[in-house]
């Protein structure tokens, strides 16, 4: 069975602003300043507050990887052989999948309902949030996107 060439497709992932290497940085900057820091407080007598300063790197790093963990979840938009299909995968793998015909498909983004604005897509009564990864600039630019590929596949099925 051959593959049909989506007519609209885009992947939206969570947007992390340190790379790996930062990441290996920050933690050996840590590292560096609680040691230099524990051997003033042993040097003083004060050897238990090395043990805290464990802690203290280790929720950094817990933090960070649980951070990163969730930019293994996305979404993927696309329309196909005349249908809006959503499959939102999180973090663990897991996936849903929406679809409905593009024709009847409808876009929708409420502003002033979050401070990012909440962006839909639905077709006879049933919607689906989308681009929750997304910042407010970028969730009304793939509004804007989404409609007008939603247009085009219109015309596309109108055409004899």
């Amino acid at each position: 069975m051959e593959q049909t060439k989506p007519l609209f497709e885009t992947v939206v992932r969570p947007h992390r602003s340190l790379n790996a290497f930062g990441f290996r940085l920050l933690m050996a900057v840590l590292i560096f300043a609680n040691g230099v820091f524990a051997i003033a407080m042993m040097l003083r007598g004060a050897w238990p507050v090395v043990g805290f300063l464990g802690l203290d790197v280790l929720g950094v790093y817990i933090a960070f990887r649980l951070s990163y963990a969730q930019t293994r979840a996305f979404e993927r938009i696309a329309i196909v052989d005349n249908a809006l299909v959503v499959a939102q995968v999180d973090e663990r793998g897991r996936s849903r999948v929406w679809q409905c015909p593009s024709y009847w498909a409808s876009v929708g983004y409420d502003e002033d309902s979050d401070e990012r604005g909440v962006l839909t897509v639905g077709s006879q009564g049933k919607r689906v949030e989308i681009g929750r990864f997304l910042h407010r600039k970028e969730r009304e630019q793939l509004a804007r996107q989404l409609r007008a590929a939603l247009l085009q596949s219109r015309t596309y099925e109108a055409a004899p």
